[in-house]
């Protein structure tokens, strides 16, 4: 039986949208991480994705006609894996000493806790 290959979504849907509910506007609104001055408000939550949708597709248009950058999807990126923090002297201290006492060097002991 031939695998399938799965279709590559168009550049407007590999964007992180979010729709919720604002209780000061009375209305759904939608918004897409990549472009933090977008939104669209809806009474509906599905017409609020997809007027922001329609709103990121125009803005791209407008981006490459003008010669600008287009924000790239956060779901195309790549990472390095590493994770660079400044903290106070004193949560330094903390964490060296509890990664310490459970054994641990201190990346993997910040990293436990920032999956727990």
């Amino acid at each position: 039986m031939p695998t399938r290959k799965a279709a590559v979504p168009s550049p407007v849907a590999q964007y992180r949208y979010s729709v919720q509910w604002s209780p000061e506007d009375q209305e759904f609104v939608a918004t897409v991480l990549e472009f933090p001055s977008l939104s669209w408000l809806d009474e509906d939550q599905f017409e609020a994705l997809r007027g922001v949708e329609r709103l990121v597709s125009d803005v791209i248009e407008e981006l490459t006609q003008s010669g600008e950058r287009v924000p790239e999807p956060i779901s195309t990126q790549t990472f390095s894996g590493r994770l660079n923090l400044r903290v106070p002297p004193e949560l330094h201290r903390k964490l060296a000493i509890e990664a310490a006492n459970h054994g641990v060097p201190l990346n993997k002991y910040a990293t436990e806790l920032l999956t727990a």
